[in-house]
């Protein structure tokens, strides 16, 4: 089976195309949440999302789209688009969304958006919160989006490995607990502006990280005639 792990598409229909162009045939699309927010198109990101029959959980910016409380920890950019997204998003969009749980399991797999012990808030950012999150699991395998950065995290029994991944960085999963993190789709923060995801192989045992180039110039422009704030264009060229 080949699966395609997409996280933090953040309303970016430009660069989820390129990525489902990229990556081909699959048996199926999972997605970590995140699905809106910051971008210009939630409403094309949800229809594309089930039109391929995606299956994941709720991230923080989604459930601030549905009028959570999460919102009230977004910066300013944040929480200006995140307004925006509740404004302008169909009944359509919006049942979607609410239809997502906080957690799903897939076989050895855990789906959360930010972390195993909280799947809204947390990010794995840190050693400290990798052992904890890892010790926290109840299946094998995590995989986890919220911070756009793309990294796997290996119980390595007295320590933690880390993997940071770049494009085409293979990772065999074996009886290790691990995280892994396929970054971003929608915006990037590791300083590459290309579109990020993974491919999980359960024939091989094994995840491979994967980049796209996507055009840029439409979806800033798309942000900038909607009036949302300025940086969240900016940012999407240099993936920061």
């Amino acid at each position: 089976m080949r699966v395609a792990v997409l996280s933090d598409i953040h309303s970016n229909l430009v660069a989820l195309q390129a990525v489902l162009g990229h990556v081909g045939s699959v048996d199926a699309v999972w997605h970590l949440g995140d699905i809106v927010g910051y971008g210009p198109d939630p409403d094309g990101v949800v229809a594309r999302l089930a039109e391929v029959g995606a299956v994941g959980v709720l991230g923080n910016h989604d459930a601030a789209a549905l009028g959570g409380p999460e919102i009230e920890w977004f910066n300013p950019d944040a929480r200006a688009a995140a307004e925006w997204t509740r404004d302008t998003i169909t009944a359509a969009t919006r049942t979607w969304l609410d239809d997502l749980p906080l957690r799903r399991e897939i076989g050895p797999m855990t789906l959360v958006h930010g972390s195993p012990r909280d799947p809204l808030r947390e990010y794995v950012s840190s050693l400290g919160v990798a052992r904890a999150s890892l010790a926290s699991l109840t299946t094998r395998y995590g995989l986890h989006g919220h911070t756009h950065v793309p990294v796997a995290f290996v119980d390595a029994g007295d320590s933690v490995g880390v993997l940071d991944a770049r494009d085409g960085t293979t990772l065999a999963l074996d009886e290790r607990t691990t995280l892994l993190n396929p970054g971003s789709v929608g915006q990037p923060r590791d300083g590459d502006p290309r579109a990020a995801y993974l491919v999980l192989d359960t024939d091989d045992d094994a995840v491979t990280w994967h980049r796209v180039r996507y055009d840029v110039a439409p979806v800033q422009a798309a942000i900038r005639a909607a009036g949302l704030p300025p940086r969240l264009a900016d940012r999407l060229a240099v993936g920061a």
